[in-house]
């Protein structure tokens, strides 16, 4: 028996890994649950021995599987370094890389734009970066309708051609400024809140706002620099990304409201269309992504 893998079975192993689960992996392998089991089994049975362990469970991948996984990244990532600079040395990959992200995210550590797109520019130091802020809805829309080429953003709901893959979470927290009735009471309760007046993103639903216990809102915006000056008001308290407020917490003008109560995370994927995602701009933006926010998903 034919005991040699070709780097198909590592992607495959690789984003079964990422995505914990066969699952997860369908939507970004663009395989069916049996086609990615098939590739996992084929590659155990020429390694010799068991990567993961899989069934009701869950998925874990064992010693051997985990050592195996380190080769298999090394691999990989050698292979990505070699297709980036055979790209590179085609002819000149100029052109437009037209891209969305959410406003507020300059200051989000999990994601570090500056620093991907500053190894973008060296990978393709011709393309004319066209970065935009847009909000969820507007970047499906362009997605879809190839106004745009990539985008980055929390999107609850599936879309037809549309690959969406999960990057990390962001955690935010319900704020009250030190200019609202709230900030100075000694003890907080649930009622207390949900009477005070709140302010939204334009972006949400009635649903959205149920599941975090409110059932309308007061005020809308559509960036979180609004959001933060209505807050900052003392008229209306709201959510806020914890990354994108600290040093209005730290100087004392943001108090968190009940956070084991109010606070979620947002989960935050990369979405391009269905059938891109071998284009040079396009897969070299996603294994940026990739690589720098590894393992923020669990």
């Amino acid at each position: 028996m034919d005991k040699s893998f070709n780097i198909r079975h590592l992607q495959v192993f690789s984003a079964v890994v990422r995505h914990q689960g066969y699952s997860g992996a369908q939507q970004e392998l663009n395989l069916t649950t049996s086609a990615i089991s098939n590739y996992v089994s084929e590659l155990e049975t020429r390694t010799g021995f068991v990567l993961c362990q899989r069934g009701r469970g869950g998925f874990a991948l064992t010693e051997k599987g985990q050592q195996f996984l380190q080769q298999t990244r090394r691999i990989l990532d050698e292979m990505e370094e070699l297709e980036r600079q055979t790209d590179a040395l085609k002819e000149d990959m100029g052109g437009t890389f037209r891209m969305a992200i959410l406003d507020a995210t300059s200051s989000d550590p999990a994601l570090s734009m500056p620093s991907i797109i500053g190894r973008f520019q060296e990978v393709f130091p011709s393309v004319h970066l066209n970065l935009q802020i847009r909000t969820p809805y507007e970047q499906v829309h362009a997605i879809v309708n190839n106004q745009l080429d990539f985008a980055i953003g929390n999107y609850p709901n599936s879309v037809n051609n549309v690959i969406t893959d999960p990057l990390y979470r962001e955690q935010h927290w319900l704020f009250c400024s030190d200019q609202h009735p709230l900030y100075q009471l000694p003890y907080i309760t649930q009622d207390d809140i949900l009477g005070a007046g709140m302010v939204t993103r334009s972006y949400w639903n009635s649903a959205d706002l149920k599941k975090k216990g409110f059932s309308n809102s007061s005020a809308t915006v559509e960036t979180m620099e609004a959001q933060l000056m209505l807050i900052l008001s003392g008229k209306y308290i709201g959510y806020l990304p914890e990354h994108y407020v600290n040093q209005w917490i730290h100087s004392s003008r943001l108090r968190c409201l009940l956070p084991s109560e109010f606070g979620y995370q947002a989960e935050f994927s990369m979405m391009y269309r269905r059938g891109r995602s071998r284009e040079p701009f396009i897969r070299t933006m996603r294994e940026l992504l990739q690589k720098q926010t590894a393992g923020r998903m669990k």
